[in-house]
Formats: structure tokens, C-alpha cells, sequence
């Protein structure tokens, strides 16, 4: 496995976690005082750069954000993407 690969994987694995625990936070703080909630824009722009299976994950985990539309739709198209981006880099590195 070459260095690209592994740097790329690490810092999937990060993304992942790091927006999981984000939308577990969210979650949390909607349903005890609605206050210092985490902002859409920032759950959805850490998804598109790589955290969307976290995201993926915690909405299903924690039914949060489920029936919001750029939620619902875009966070597993994003994971689709991730995917076939990842596919593609790993196909033309080796």
C-alpha cells in the first residue's frame, strides 16, 4: 500500500469520527435546550470533504437529521462519491 493511500485512509477515518461525534453532539443538544447547536452548513461541508460514512452512520444511529432533505439525500450521495473517488485513486495509484 502505498504512503498516498495510507494518509488517505487516516484521514478518512478521522473525518469519519470526527463528524460522527459532531452529529451525536447535535443530537444531543436538540433534544435537552436547543442552544449551541452545530450548524447545518458545517455538519454538511465536513461531510462533502470526507466525513459523510460518520454522517451516514450517526443519522441512522441517532435518527438525527433524517428528514431533512439535504441530509437525507445528500449525505449518502456524498458517501457515493467518497467511494467511487477513493475507488479511482487506489485503482490509478496501483
Amino acid at each position: 500500500m502505498t504512503l498516498i493511500i495510507k494518509l488517505l485512509l487516516v484521514y478518512l477515518i478521522i473525518m469519519n469520527v470526527y463528524v460522527f461525534f459532531l452529529m451525536r453532539i447535535d443530537k444531543r443538544r436538540a433534544t435537552k435546550d436547543r442552544r449551541h447547536r452545530i450548524p447545518e452548513k458545517k455538519l454538511l461541508g465536513l461531510s462533502l470533504i470526507g466525513g459523510a460514512l460518520g454522517g451516514v452512520m450517526a443519522m441512522r444511529m441517532f435518527r438525527h437529521k433524517t428528514k431533512h432533505t439535504a441530509f437525507a439525500l445528500g449525505m449518502p450521495l456524498m458517501l457515493v462519491l467518497h467511494v467511487a473517488l477513493v475507488c479511482s485513486l487506489i485503482r490509478y495509484v496501483m
